[in-house]
């Protein structure tokens, strides 16, 4: 049954870009593997990892050396590591987080056909390389899941109880229910982060665009909703599924997460300092006090009073001198990296989408009834 799960999603979600944004080469005066259209940097490694499925994906790792967190990223769909290159490195720079990207299997230059599954073995072929070559703990690492990259994000949190952090960018709740709003889940069903979401022990920022007509954001207010140790979620006004970089609020208040992240225990013991516990106890303190904000992250008031009183000294993102002298830079960084992106994703995650709602219907896999178009009137854009 798994392996025709696998089989249906590899056939009807996934849109590599054809032809691949990049390729690789070696660098003959340093032995390095390089990736081509952008500037050699000494602080990016590039590597190939092979997953326990037997591909050999592409990833790299971009060094920041007063970090102290490392983010793992997985990308949306119709995008490449050739194509985030530029979001990847200043993502590092300003978050000051050590970042690695990766290819799916079958995607950018990565071995093998994309599949569900396969995209579960790419992400732990990633963590352990992170882990054994990198010398990164598990305490150390963010995950983050942009929209089909929401599904390894959450099957592997879902399996490690010391996260540092999780974020999700514009995710979706499963395959099939960014088409259909199905109240149960299917077993051909792909990415079931609804399922997944509850077993997540890690503080959870989710990003999710307003304006989003490829995956509603009622996907991101559930799957919210659903996590035990909740931040403040940002719902970007007039976003849409490709765009969300290019909002200022997206990285004050990534930024903002990273250091409120950053200030927790490194080894948390989960019996005593667990997520659950926590939202016991925030709760007790609201009932006494009754001014908590009900969206704020709840791992108490004088974290949050520390952060907004170090924000206001430094003010790093309003009125940041280096902030506003780079920021042209890097909207114009960001506008080349995501041309090509923008263009298509939308469009692609979309078509992904429909072809998956076409194979369900063809072939009697579902009711007339969860065949209804989704409708999202209870929920606020």
């Amino acid at each position: 049954m798994g392996s025709a799960t696998s089989s249906m999603a590899a056939k009807f979600a996934f849109f590599p870009p054809d032809p691949p944004s990049y390729n690789i080469f070696v660098e003959e005066p340093t032995g390095k593997m390089r990736i081509s259209d952008v500037h050699p940097r000494e602080d990016v490694d590039v590597m190939t990892i092979n997953t326990k499925k037997g591909n050999e994906i592409v990833a790299l790792f971009i060094k920041n050396p007063s970090a102290s967190l490392t983010m793992l990223y997985s990308h949306g769909n119709a995008a490449d590591i050739g194509q985030m290159y530029h979001v990847f490195s200043e993502l590092s720079v300003y978050l000051g987080v050590n970042l690695m990207g990766y290819d799916y299997s079958g995607y950018g230059q990565s071995s093998g056909k994309p599949s569900e599954q396969d995209t579960y073995a790419d992400i732990e072929a990633a963590y352990k390389c992170l882990e054994e070559t990198y010398g990164v703990k598990e305490e150390d690492v963010i995950l983050y899941g942009q929209s089909v990259g929401s599904g390894p994000t959450l099957d592997l949190a879902a399996r490690l109880p010391n996260l540092r952090a999780v974020v999700l960018h514009s995710p979706i709740l499963s395959g099939l229910r960014v088409m259909y709003p199905v109240k149960k889940t299917f077993w051909f069903d792909i990415y079931k982060n609804i399922d997944k979401m509850p077993l997540v022990n890690s503080p959870v920022l989710v990003i999710h665009g307003t304006e989003d007509d490829v995956v509603d954001i009622s996907h991101g207010k559930q799957l919210w909703e659903l996590s035990k140790d909740k931040y403040e979620p940002l719902w970007l006004k007039g976003g849409n599924h490709s765009n969300l970089e290019l909002y200022p609020e997206y990285l004050r208040h990534l930024r903002k997460f990273i250091s409120a992240v950053e200030k927790l225990p490194r080894h948390r013991n989960l019996t005593e300092l667990s997520p659950l516990k926590t939202i016991d106890d925030s709760k007790k303190a609201r009932s006494s006090s009754g001014k908590r904000d009900k969206a704020r992250w709840s791992t108490g008031q004088l974290r949050e009073k520390s952060r907004r009183s170090t924000e206001n000294r430094e003010k790093p993102w309003s009125r940041s001198s280096t902030y506003s002298r780079e920021k042209s830079g890097r909207k114009q960084s960001v506008d080349r990296s995501g041309k090509a992106r923008n263009s298509t994703d939308s469009d692609r995650a979309r078509n992904s989408f429909d072809r998956l709602g076409d194979m369900v219907r063809s072939v009697g896999l579902c009711n007339v009834d969860c065949m209804k178009p989704a409708a999202f009137e209870n929920f606020d854009a």
